[in-house]
């Protein structure tokens, strides 16, 4: 059997559209980059860098000053911490598992800071609210 040339075998490998960039997702690999780019492109509910942007507004929403997270007072309507990180939660349910593993670590230290500086809901679990992460039974201060 004859041996395939280089060129070919390249070809044959994925590649990222070129007239659509991708925000650059930091603190992972290429290749969970290139997995998650893979993810966006084929998946019609996520769009173009919709990990980086649920990404960058959880880790907005972190740098605010003081003990406490404010209220949703304090940010854009139906923008809110919650939102990110069900985007960041699909995409974690979507990833093979070393890119899962390797943005799951940048995602375990935020939800670590989420956790530090919010209290936990003094109210039973709504309808709403079941079924839901354990984000959305987070409480920020009002």
């Amino acid at each position: 059997m004859p041996r395939r040339r280089p060129k070919a075998l390249r070809a044959e490998r994925w590649q990222p559209r070129r007239d659509r960039p991708a925000r650059r997702i930091r603190g992972v690999a290429a290749r969970t980059r290139v997995a998650v780019r893979r993810l966006e492109e084929s998946r019609g509910h996520l769009y173009l860098n919709a990990t980086a942007n649920a990404l960058a507004g959880y880790a907005s929403v972190l740098r605010q000053s003081g003990r406490y997270l404010n209220g949703p007072q304090g940010l854009d309507p139906g923008i809110e911490p919650e939102d990110h990180r069900d985007t960041l939660a699909e995409v974690l349910r979507l990833l093979p598992a070393a890119p899962r593993a390797d943005l799951g670590r940048v995602v375990d230290r935020l939800d670590r800071e989420y956790e530090r500086r919010t209290l936990p809901a003094a109210w039973p679990p709504t309808e709403w609210e079941r079924g839901r992460g354990w984000w959305w039974r987070r409480m920020r201060e009002l």
